[in-house]
């Protein structure tokens, strides 16, 4: 049987401005999943992540995680979460999310396909377990706070779970019997909200949309009629969505995802700042290294140093 791989930022950092997206859907691509057991785990340290964000972002797989220090804001269309040391949640299946870290956070997650403690679909387990959780397009986030005594009983095991040895024989039921009792567990003190009748969010399918426009355009001039007919509305109801669902406008998205290609780029290709520059659809040298010291506080070569600097490093 194969070791099913734990991945841990201290032997791995995945850097966040490097996300990987499905062709299909540019929902985020989670390469490390095995077919046979579809879960990881990652270690995030927030401190190395591109301006300690994680931008905006969806994928089918849920996610459960534990703060191990620091503080995390959790950004969704409904609003914002806190969770300080301690904390924990539960996002859900294809929300759109992004996140915040205060220096020195650091968090522990649990992500993975349902069908793995639900079975196929369809089947009892997903339809009575499951389904009823993640169609519920309302419920985005769950937080888990030590203050009230049933979240903090699956505060104590979700941390127990991280303990769990990947090299222990039976590791891989331990895993699943471990989230299968923490998503009961959800499933009971979730029910006022997955009870409520909810229509789904049409507007989150067209933000979807057009973030996946300007993902698959952002090299190339932008127009807002290009960005709000991929989602088939008005550049009105198009600069509206943006803002009700991202806080930005339509410009400040492109802007803030060219940049996040610009600092890959910055890492790991040898181009001039004129290359990339022109590359990333952010014009002029001069024009980058503005917008780029408006972002993110340093000139792209002082960024380009740090990071590079910091690879070596973490290589040795």
């Amino acid at each position: 049987m194969k070791n099913i791989r734990r991945l841990d930022c201290r032997d791995r950092l995945e850097y966040r401005d490097r996300l990987e997206y499905k062709d299909e859907s540019k929902e985020e691509l989670h390469s490390d999943f095995e077919p046979d057991f579809p879960y990881i785990t990652a270690y995030a340290d927030l401190d190395k992540y591109v301006g300690r964000q994680v931008p905006w972002h969806w994928h089918k797989e849920v996610e459960l995680f534990y703060m191990e220090k620091g503080c995390l804001e959790y950004y969704t269309p409904s609003g914002k979460m806190v969770f300080p040391a301690g904390s924990g949640g539960f996002v859900n299946s294809n929300v759109l999310h992004m996140t915040k870290g205060i220096q020195n956070t650091k968090q522990i997650l649990h992500i993975f396909n349902t069908s793995l403690i639900g079975g196929q679909y369809g089947s009892l387990l997903e339809q009575k377990y499951v389904a009823p959780i993640i169609t519920a397009p309302h419920m985005e986030i769950i937080g888990l706070y030590s203050q009230n005594p049933k979240e903090a009983e699956i505060l104590n095991l979700l941390w127990e779970s991280f303990q769990l040895s990947p090299n222990d024989s039976d590791y891989e039921m331990k895993l699943r019997s471990v989230l299968s009792e923490m998503w009961c567990m959800l499933l009971h003190i979730s029910e006022p909200l997955w009870k409520q009748k909810s229509r789904g969010n049409k507007s989150d399918d067209k933000i979807k949309r057009m973030m996946k426009y300007i993902q698959e355009h952002y090299t190339e001039k932008i127009t807002m009629s290009e960005i709000a007919a991929a989602a088939y509305i008005s550049e009105r109801e198009c600069f509206r969505t943006f803002r009700q669902k991202l806080n930005m406008t339509p410009v400040e998205y492109i802007k803030s995802y060219r940049i996040q290609k610009a600092c890959t780029m910055l890492v790991n290709n040898n181009e001039s700042l004129a290359y990339i520059s022109q590359f990333c659809g952010l014009g002029s040298s001069s024009y980058f290294g503005k917008v780029f010291r408006e972002y993110m506080g340093c000139t792209p070569k002082e960024y380009q140093r740090k990071w590079r600097n910091f690879d070596i490093n973490r290589r040795k």
